[in-house]
């Protein structure tokens, strides 16, 4: 009789969860962000908020909550009720980073949140102030070592950060980190010379970076950028170097499997849309889904312990 009402228990809960994701979404969903608006990840949210608001017929509000490295929007989602009706859209800044980067988190980027799918990656390039007298990656190396101490980089986010301090590690250069809140702020300030260079995402910066109001030195992945096919890869002055920073969909933990399910099919239509295949190369982001949740657990698990290395490498301590 106890086995029976253990099975009978689970049956009625799966049963439960079916009915439920049956019916959702019947309200809002709030597709939270961890960076400012005008973010390069705030402008694909935008795009899968639309879409996806359309197949869902709901609204899908996308909410930005900024601020401490990610850690706010993290702690904000993993304490969410896991019914669907809060997402979340990050980066490896919150789940592959922060967790090398502080000495405490007050969440836990695996054990805290459901994966449901990524969405892709998004190449970022080194610019300039254009006042600086350099050209190209090996000269900004050359004129910084003649100037230790006296340039500034920004630092919005893990990946400018990581990618700066590798570059001045295998360089031998001294470039001061200026700790920024949000990517536009960080580029505003590099065009009127308050910093002096800035590894900057191409989401956010695409408008500047095909301008003259900053110069582009280089891109951070080894195979380059489609945005940008004229300009040399970090790589081919900085031996070994490759940085891209990924994209994917939360939600809290707990979130019942078919409310996932539905989330990831809906998604991969969005990511299949032409329209939306268009503006988002238009930004520079290189849309790569996952299929499963599984898969992109695993890769998520992988990029963890990626990052811990690259950070050990590039000598960043925990504060």
């Amino acid at each position: 009789m106890k086995k029976f009402k253990t099975l009978l228990g689970i049956a009625t809960l799966t049963l439960s969860a079916s009915v439920f994701a049956q019916a959702y979404p019947n309200k809002p969903i709030t597709l939270v962000i961890p960076f400012a608006a005008g973010s390069g990840t705030d402008g694909v949210a935008r795009n899968v908020a639309q879409k996806l608001s359309e197949r869902l017929k709901q609204p899908v509000i996308v909410e930005n909550k900024a601020g401490a490295s990610a850690q706010i929007a993290a702690q904000y989602v993993a304490k969410a009720a896991p019914d669907g009706y809060t997402l979340f859209m990050t980066t490896n800044t919150s789940h592959s980073a922060n967790p090398w980067m502080f000495k405490t988190l007050s969440y836990d980027p695996i054990k805290d949140f459901t994966p449901i799918t990524r969405v892709g990656e998004l190449p970022f390039a080194l610019a300039v102030n254009p006042k600086l007298p350099v050209n190209t990656l090996p000269e900004f190396i050359e004129y910084a070592k003649k100037n230790p101490g006296k340039l500034s980089y920004a630092t919005p986010n893990s990946t400018s950060l990581v990618a700066m301090e590798t570059i001045k590690r295998i360089s031998g250069i001294d470039v001061v980190g200026i700790p920024y809140k949000a990517s536009p702020q960080a580029m505003t300030d590099l065009i009127a010379g308050q910093v002096q260079v800035y590894v900057v995402d191409l989401g956010s910066g695409m408008g500047a970076l095909k301008s003259d109001r900053v110069r582009t030195l280089a891109v951070t992945t080894a195979k380059g950028s489609q945005s940008f096919p004229n300009v040399p890869s970090i790589a081919s002055t900085v031996k070994g170097f490759d940085l891209t920073s990924w994209n994917g969909i939360f939600g809290p933990a707990n979130l019942p499997r078919p409310i996932v399910d539905k989330l990831n099919t809906e998604l991969q239509a969005v990511f299949a849309d032409k329209d939306f295949q268009q503006k988002i190369a238009a930004t520079g982001f290189e849309l790569d889904p996952t299929k499963t949740p599984e898969e992109f657990a695993k890769y998520v698990d992988f990029q963890l312990k990626h990052w811990g290395e690259m950070l050990r490498g590039a000598g960043v301590k925990p504060e």
